[in-house]
């Protein structure tokens, strides 16, 4: 009976393969092919950009290589955009690589945070039974609603009155919980069955080792989606980290950028290199993990 239908399923499926497109489903597909073109061409105007001659770019010439042109790929403009940025004495090496590193620090070390906070934070209010945790829930909700405008200058206040200005605490730490990160979180949890909790009692585990041994392993799509969420956030910001840093040996990528364009506004084809160099990480680690970043989304409940 069972192989019986696994061979009526796939044949199903070979048949829906094969079977003509409606003009609606045309039509969706053309809309989303056309909205993907455009999502990806201002990557693709970068790039091409960051490979044009200075003479290429003034005269706006779309396609400068051959066959339409001349002139070769201008690899030279990557390395000449970090050298553009300028070279820190304190520590031996070039501005970029420093803030690359800053980049990293700040980055990882918000995602591991995030995930350490949101993962107790969310199976606490999704498993266990703490008083009032609905309202509680609720609350923290309501955060999301304030625009992040309205707490910045707070913030920088607690910064300053705290002593961290221009130093990694004032980086990462305001940043080390994440409330769509828990909420995220507490959803997928709250799909996980009761009775794994029961028969983890009767072996004798804690709601610690439970969380560790079981739920942590069985949720690994949907923290993957919180920490590649948050580990985009953090490597692209750029407004807390141009408040609360002085030196340059202290500001990041995206603060580098901002430099740069004061410093080499003209020079649109070394910002577009240095733009690519900014980007390509995230799109790195996109690829590497689009497959659990699908699975977190689109297996994550709104059930509760």
């Amino acid at each position: 009976m069972i192989g019986t239908a696994a061979e009526e399923a796939a044949v199903l499926v070979r048949q829906a393969r094969h079977a003509p497109l409606s003009r609606t489903a045309l039509l969706i597909q053309l809309v989303l092919a056309v909205g993907a073109l455009l999502a990806v061409a201002p990557f693709a105007y970068m790039l091409l950009t960051s490979l044009k001659s200075f003479s290429s770019v003034i005269n706006n010439i779309i396609w400068p290589w051959p066959p339409f042109g001349g002139e070769p790929f201008q690899w030279g403009n990557y390395p000449e955009a970090i050298d553009t940025i300028g070279w820190d004495a304190q520590w031996g090496m070039y501005l970029f690589f420093r803030y690359l590193a800053n980049s990293l620090i700040v980055s990882l070390s918000i995602v591991l945070g995030v995930l350490t906070t949101s993962t107790l934070a969310a199976y606490a209010l999704a498993r266990m039974d703490v008083p009032g945790k609905q309202l509680l829930f609720i609350v923290v909700l309501i955060t999301m609603m304030l625009p992040e405008d309205l707490t910045l200058v707070p913030k920088v206040v607690m910064i300053f009155n705290f002593k961290w200005y221009n130093t990694y605490l004032a980086l990462i730490a305001p940043f080390l919980v994440n409330v769509f990160s828990i909420f995220l979180l507490r959803q997928f949890f709250m799909q996980i069955p009761k009775d794994l909790f029961e028969a983890a009692l009767l072996d004798g585990m804690g709601h610690l080792r439970f969380l560790v041994s079981i739920v942590v392993p069985l949720s690994l799509p949907a923290m993957f989606t919180v920490g590649l969420l948050n580990f985009i956030w953090a490597w692209d910001n750029f407004k807390w980290p141009l408040l609360v840093t002085r030196d340059s040996s202290m500001r990041v990528l995206a603060v580098g950028l901002q430099q740069f364009m004061q410093g080499q506004g003209t020079q649109v084809q070394l910002l577009m290199a240095f733009s690519t160099m900014v980007v390509l990480p995230i799109l790195v680690l996109y690829f590497l993990a689009q497959k659990h970043f699908r699975t977190g989304i689109l297996t994550t409940g709104m059930k509760g």
